[in-house]
Formats: structure tokens, sequence, C-alpha cells
């Protein structure tokens, strides 16, 4: 059964003095195979190059077949990537569907998000927010719609942290539109579906991470900390034998264990976050905890 670190976790912050050059460990191992949702780019390829030059069976992701091109162009030693648009319901069906189709994966890295940056609301096909719908309902119907591996890694951000936790206007229909909030929100509603996953699912490691402030496309090229600290972790919980990493219901920090929003915690919350999620896509997150 997952276990929880027996250390105790702390606020973690961009702004504290970062920790040592972080260092994944090549011993031998046997090959896992990992599916990383947004990894034509950026930390998503950044945690696949990781893992592939450890010879892992890493599967990457891309929303269209031109971002497909450049994936396989940028990492040849990639097994293939699976395609499809996440800001749809139906695009996210054909990525659950195309995984199953490719057998259980060992690991999934929820790692495809839009940022912060979007100055008007934008609303998706399906009538959602552009944000919660890539950042929140597309990991959501991914760990609910493919087979569960025994091992899922959910990007949040240090943002979340200024995230409101209340479930009654997802989609930004009754407030003025702010970018920076329903990003720090659907950063936090990461948060609390990881746990939520961890507490329904205890067959399975389920934790979240902040890459931190990095120099990708999302985080912009004035972004402080380190692109190679932004991609360790969520490899390193990936594949790692370290008890450290054997966790579930942790949410880290450059491989430190941090104290996520309190909302995070909260069982209700929880709960209510995934009801609303089936409510939403018509899939649901099979639980397999007794007497919760």
């Amino acid at each position: 059964m997952p276990g929880r670190s027996k250390s105790s976790p702390r606020s973690c912050s961009p702004h504290e003095p970062k920790p040592g050059k972080l260092e994944i460990h090549h011993e031998r191992h046997p090959m896992a195979r990992i599916l990383i949702t947004g990894s034509s780019d950026g930390l998503g390829l950044g945690a696949a190059e990781l893992l592939a030059h450890q010879h892992h069976y890493v599967v990457l992701h891309a929303r269209n077949e031109a971002r497909a091109a450049d994936a396989r162009a940028a990492l040849p030693e990639a097994a293939g990537v699976v395609v499809g648009d996440l800001t749809t319901i139906a695009g996210m069906r054909q990525v659950a569907e195309a995984a199953n189709v490719m057998g259980r994966f060992d690991a999934v890295v929820h790692n495809a998000a839009v940022g912060s940056s979007e100055a008007r609301r934008t609303v998706t096909s399906d009538g959602l927010s552009h944000v919660f719908a890539i950042n929140v309902l597309a990991p959501y119907l991914l760990t609910a719609g493919m087979e569960m591996p025994s091992r899922l890694v959910y990007l949040s951000s240090g943002m979340h942290r200024g995230g409101n936790p209340r479930l009654d206007d997802l989609q930004w229909e009754h407030r003025r539109w702010n970018g920076s909030q329903a990003y720090s929100d659907s950063k936090l509603f990461v948060a609390v579906l990881a746990a939520a996953v961890a507490r329904h699912r205890p067959d399975v490691l389920s934790n979240a991470v902040d890459p931190g402030w990095v120099a990708t496309k999302m985080g912009g090229p004035g972004a402080p900390d380190d692109l190679s600290l932004g991609t360790a972790t969520q490899a390193w919980l990936a594949v790692s034998d370290d008890a450290e990493a054997l966790v579930s219901g942790a949410f880290f920090y450059h491989q430190r264990l941090c104290e996520p929003h309190v909302s995070a915690h909260d069982r209700r919350l929880q709960d209510d976050l995934l009801a609303v999620c089936s409510g939403i896509c018509g899939v649901t997150l099979p639980s397999t905890a007794q007497g919760d």
C-alpha cells in the first residue's frame, strides 16, 4: 500500500533559497512505461528527455499532428506520440482511448496546461472555460478514463496558494474575468484532484508538484527558477524507488515535501470536485477505497 512520508512537510516558496543540484539516479531498474501529457515542449518534454535517457518507455502527447511531428523530432527516443486536443471533451476521450490501446502505463504525468496570461475569458466548444478545461477537467477525465497506472503525477503551481476553492462559478460566467486568478484556481483544483485520487485509490501513488517558475513558454523568459529543477521532480516521482518518492497524497517542490493550500486536504471539496467533473464529462473515477 502506498505510504506517507514521515517527514514534516513545509510551506515551500519559489523565493526560498534554492536546493542543491538535484539528481535522478541512473542505477539499473526495470523499464517503466510513462505517458506525459503536453510534452511537445517545455516541462513535459524536459521530463520526457530525462526518462527516455534512462531508457524508459516514454510516450509523448501533442494536441495536433503538427505538434506531434515537432515532438518526435525533439525526442526521437520516445516510443510514440498520442495526439488529442485537450480543450474539448472529445479530444480528452481521444487521448484516453489512444493511450488505452497502447496498454497500461506504469505512470502518467499530467503536465498539459495553459497559463495565466489569457486576457479574456475563452470558451471551448463544450461551453467550458478554456483554462478549466485543460488544467482541471482534462487530468480528471484522463485519470478516470484510462486504465489506472501505478503512479500519477499532477503539475500544480506555487500560484495555487492564491486559488479560490469555491466551485459555484468554475466557468467564470458570473465574475469579471481575471486570467491570473483563473489560473491560480485551476492549479488549486489540480492539488485537490491529486489528493482526492490518493484517497479514493489507495492502490495508486498520486502526488502533485509545483515545478517552480521556470523559463518555458508559459513561464516566460524572465522566470528565475532552474528549468532542470522544474522537470526533475515529476520524473523522480514517476519512476524512483526512493522511499521519499513512494508516498501518496503529497505535494512537492524540487523533491521536497511542501504543505499545499489547506483546501487540498478538504475531503468534502475533493468529493465535490470529482462530482462536478464527472457531471460535466460523464466519466466517473473508479474508487477502491474501503469505508471512505
